[in-house]
């Protein structure tokens, strides 16, 4: 089933979004085209628990939808970053100003395969201990959350939050933690 890339033509480039058009065959011998593809770089996140067991949520402005979000922390792999691990916690540090003791890796998911190159990478982290404030960039502005293990979930089952990325790393670790309770 997979196409065969005929052609490709970059229509943007940029440190944060590339856009590109393809032209594509399918097995059929179909030709598809124009097919739009946007390329980003990958994308971390992760379910941040303190050692008191208390969750890290982070408040923050998202222009794409003009909103306000209550969401977890995460955010955009650096070219320098050895692994999508060491980019967690580099911005887990960052945007909350904790490091942990425990990390587990939840996987990754393809954000939109229909038209994004890229994966975010999910993960849990446990044993939070704040170890300094905040180091933001300058077009952020992020408030910290705490709530407990059973206010995140009821968030969930209320779907209450909307970042569908921020939602399936929570699944993730929810099903980990032996927590995810259906009601």
């Amino acid at each position: 089933m997979d196409w065969k890339t005929l052609s490709s033509e970059y229509l943007f480039k940029d440190d944060w979004l590339t856009a590109r058009v393809d032209t594509c065959e399918t097995p059929a011998g179909k030709i598809v085209s124009p097919y739009y593809v946007l390329e980003y770089r990958n994308w971390v996140n992760g379910v941040a628990i303190r050692e008191d067991g208390m969750v890290i949520m982070i408040r923050q402005f998202r222009q794409g939808i003009g909103k306000t979000l209550l969401e977890i922390p995460g955010g955009t792999m650096d070219e320098s970053d050895p692994s999508p691990l060491f980019a967690m916690q580099r911005e887990m540090l960052e945007e909350t100003g904790y490091e942990f003791r425990n990390w587990i890796s939840l996987g990754k998911i393809a954000p939109n395969p229909a038209s994004s190159n890229n994966y975010t990478h999910m993960f849990l982290a446990t044993g939070g201990v704040k170890v300094r404030e905040q180091q933001l960039d300058h077009n952020e502005d992020i408030e910290v959350v705490l709530m407990s293990i059973d206010e995140l979930q009821q968030l969930v089952l209320e779907n209450k939050l909307e970042q569908s990325l921020h939602v399936t790393c929570i699944f993730y670790a929810l099903m980990h933690l032996g927590r995810l309770k259906m009601q």
